[in-house]
């Protein structure tokens, strides 16, 4: 036997006892085989990750009888999407923390465009993948990361808020949306994951989020509410105290009778400002030339500022003033004006260094992100329900996991790619919708 047939069997059995660590969540014996199939699938080269593509590479001589069994398996079968994701969290974990702590809890959304518009949570909004407003489905997930990789450990479709008008009611049956679902926003779906991962124990790490999710005030308050930090990018506008000020605090009653005020108070000469005009408050000897990791060809180093500061969003709903809060600016060098802002909660001992390291670790997910959507066809499902799009990307999840235990812990797809026996797919085979 050759190295490259020894190297291959041990990937086999390596993964053999993944699949039987993971197969005791799916709740019934019968689902293991096509649990196995589906993941090999998903692990195995080709440009499709779709259910008949699949199944030829798996058994090209039953394709008919693969794909009903897939089918049904990602598109019908009741198991857990939360209970396969808690087994592959207990095999991943050690593999990453063997290399480093977790240092981050990465809350994104990625968008999956849809030619149609039959897919469950379909709409016209905005698509991170294309950059532009277009027809697509949008997941928000909540990832684990360090600086060696990251994993998804919750994954929830975005529904938009028409998808629940009563005109609408045939379409979300259609699609098997459950009864008990209800519209929520993203950050109110990634806050719910959160809590859920505090739950569980997960090993915290700083919360990291563009600012689609950091502008939002509920969202940072109800993350300080679970006890965990955060490191979350703001928009330019987000109002904060300059350093050293703070509200007034509610005026004393001047008649005996009458409710006593307790909300603070602004004036016109005590008020909040944004963030951009505070950052042009700034000396220059504020911001420093810091690096913050090496990038593919180059290290990553810009200008920043860090100052303590009260956020000042829903002041005046408030009878005291926010806590202090770290902001962190970016004005590099070559710039007209600042390009991004961040808010934390991070200890105020923390050094700069450490603060920049920690708020930048959002680059993880990205480049995971698509290893998931373009090695693994995370993006790919074309089954229309709500059940088949939460499955498949449990199973993605899943396939991910294994590729970060076999390249122990590192980015999956950095090193040399695992190996599965594939079977010859005959000449003649076409998966349907193929040219010619």
């Amino acid at each position: 036997m050759n190295s490259d047939d020894s190297s291959a069997n041990a990937d086999l059995q390596q993964f053999d006892d993944y699949m039987k660590l993971l197969s005791g969540a799916l709740g019934h014996a019968d689902r293991e085989i096509p649990f196995r199939s589906y993941s090999m699938g998903l692990i195995l080269p080709g440009e499709r990750k779709s259910v008949e593509p699949m199944s030829a590479q798996i058994d090209p001589r039953n394709v008919r009888k693969t794909h009903q069994s897939l089918h049904h398996f990602v598109a019908t079968s009741a198991w857990s999407d939360e209970a396969v994701i808690a087994r592959v969290r207990e095999a991943v974990f050690p593999v990453m923390q063997a290399r480093e702590a977790i240092q981050a809890w990465i809350i994104d959304d990625t968008g999956i465009p849809k030619k149609g518009k039959h897919s469950v949570g379909v709409s016209h909004q905005y698509c991170g993948q294309l950059g532009k407003q277009a027809n697509c489905q949008v997941a928000v997930s909540l990832s684990i990361a360090n600086t060696f990789a990251s994993l998804p450990i919750a994954y929830r479709l975005y529904m938009p808020n028409a998808w629940f008008d009563d005109e609408h009611a045939d379409r979300r049956k259609a699609c098997g949306v459950p009864s008990d679902i209800q519209f929520f926003t993203k950050p109110q779906i990634a806050l719910q994951q959160i809590s859920e991962a505090v739950s569980a124990g997960i090993p915290k790490g700083v919360v990291v989020a563009d600012a689609g999710y950091g502008n939002t005030t509920s969202f940072r308050d109800g993350i300080t509410a679970l006890g965990v930090t955060y490191s979350l990018s703001v928009q330019a506008a987000t109002s904060v105290w300059r350093p050293g000020e703070a509200p007034l605090k509610p005026p004393k009653r001047r008649a005996k009778r009458g409710r006593v005020p307790i909300r603070l108070k602004r004036t016109a000469k005590r008020h909040p400002i944004s963030v951009e005009d505070l950052a042009y408050e700034l000396p220059e000897s504020a911001f420093k030339q810091i690096t913050w990791r090496e990038g593919t060809n180059k290290a990553l180093r810009s200008r920043f500022a860090a100052i303590r500061v009260r956020p000042a969003n829903g002041d005046m709903s408030r009878s005291s003033p926010r806590e202090y809060e770290w902001l962190l600016v970016e004005w590099p060098r070559e710039r007209e004006a600042p390009t991004k802002y961040w808010l934390s909660t991070l200890d105020e001992s923390m050094s700069v260094d450490d603060l920049i390291k920690a708020s930048m670790l959002r680059w993880r997910i990205e480049r995971d992100y698509q290893d998931l959507k373009q090695e693994l066809g995370l993006g790919q499902y074309e089954g229309r329900s709500w059940r088949g799009f939460h499955h498949h990307a449990t199973l993605c999840i899943a396939a991910y996991g294994f590729l970060l235990i076999n390249q122990g812990g590192f980015s999956p797809f950095g090193r040399t790619r695992v190996r599965l026996a594939q079977p010859t797919i005959p000449d003649d085979f076409r998966p349907r919708g193929s040219p010619g």
